[in-house]
């Protein structure tokens, strides 16, 4: 079975994607040099905004999560995995991890992009506080 959801959010100045395990999506609107996993921010949903069948296919072992980021003209894939410890419950946050530590705003685990690893050519055009959709796939038995 599938099931997609679909964010829409923007980039923001101070994006740096240097983080070496995970990336982010945020509701919130402003953004510190410091956040350097967050990609994007003023999402329209944070991880428990996701319908609830949607959030029950990730909380799944076994489902694949496609993410696709797309900016400018510019658009990346990521492969990652749902698990059973999966809540979603946070209000703001999404995280993609390459990790499988969980909590509240994990989306997925064994993610095979990290904000370091993304494409720098997307970076910029967030960098540039350019529009984003996020389209989550979620495939699972």
């Amino acid at each position: 079975m599938e099931i997609t959801e679909i964010i829409h959010c923007r980039g923001h100045k101070n994006v740096r994607a240097l983080h070496k395990s995970t990336f982010e999506i945020t509701k919130e609107t402003e953004l510190s040099p410091n956040g350097d996993c967050i990609i994007a921010v003023d999402a329209d949903r944070g991880a428990a905004d996701l319908s609830p069948a949607f959030r029950d296919a990730l909380s799944r072992d076994g489902t694949i999560l496609t993410t696709t980021l797309s900016c400018g003209g510019v658009t990346a894939i990521v492969r990652s995995e749902g698990c059973a410890g999966i809540t979603l419950t946070h209000e703001t946050d999404l995280v993609w991890r390459r990790s499988t530590f969980l909590c509240p705003r994990t989306v997925a685990i064994y993610s095979d992009h990290t904000a370091r690893q993304l494409p720098r050519d997307l970076i910029e055009k967030l960098q540039n506080e350019e529009e984003m959709t996020v389209t989550l796939r979620a495939e699972f038995p």
